[in-house]
């Protein structure tokens, strides 16, 4: 639902300032379905019982879940779940893009929220078999989607984008990159 392709088209059913806010919606949904129809599996991979290292697993899963909300809020959040579309729509106000920016934590990772859940899906004391497939499937189509979220930013934002990505890293914070002039 994501894609262009499916909002040019879904934006002809529904009106274009709900399409973000009903992506959400639906997005929502389909995971809480899903751990409706959970079934866990047997077996443990790891736990971790003694109390420091346990309360440093709790410690980093926590931080995965406040850099993921932090970071809704760092891009404005309620431009991210499709409120302020709705907002500005019902207030008769014309839509205005918000520009391109790189607050805080975007100054050190593309993609901030990503690196939140990812945390909180992986960081954990008792990481059983069930939680295991979980963190496995949902890394595996972050890290498709986040393809495809990168293609269509680049084709938004064009070179600002393409600066960008040369500067900051996806998803693992490193020193920022630096062109070298080569002689």
């Amino acid at each position: 639902m994501a894609q262009q392709f499916f909002i040019r088209w879904w934006t002809r059913v529904i009106p274009p300032a709900a399409e973000r806010s009903t992506y959400v919606l639906a997005s929502g949904l389909l995971l809480l379905q899903l751990f409706r129809q959970w079934r866990p599996l047997p077996g443990t991979v790891w736990s971790v019982t003694q109390p420091m290292p346990a309360a440093v697993f709790w410690t980093l899963f926590r931080v995965g879940w406040l850099i993921m909300l932090a970071s809704t809020f760092l891009i404005n959040h309620f431009y991210l779940f499709g409120l302020r579309q709705v907002y500005l729509h019902l207030a008769g106000q014309p839509y205005t893009p918000i520009p391109f920016q790189t607050p805080w934590l975007y100054r050190i990772v593309r993609h901030p929220i990503m690196v939140g859940f990812l945390m909180a899906f992986w960081v954990t004391p008792t990481m059983s078999q069930g939680h295991l497939l979980f963190a496995i499937v949902v890394t595996a189509y972050v890290l498709v989607a986040l393809q495809l979220e990168e293609r269509d930013l680049l084709a938004y934002h064009g070179e600002e984008y393409s600066a960008y990505q040369r500067q900051v890293r996806m998803l693992m914070p490193a020193q920022a990159r630096t062109k070298t002039k080569r002689a």
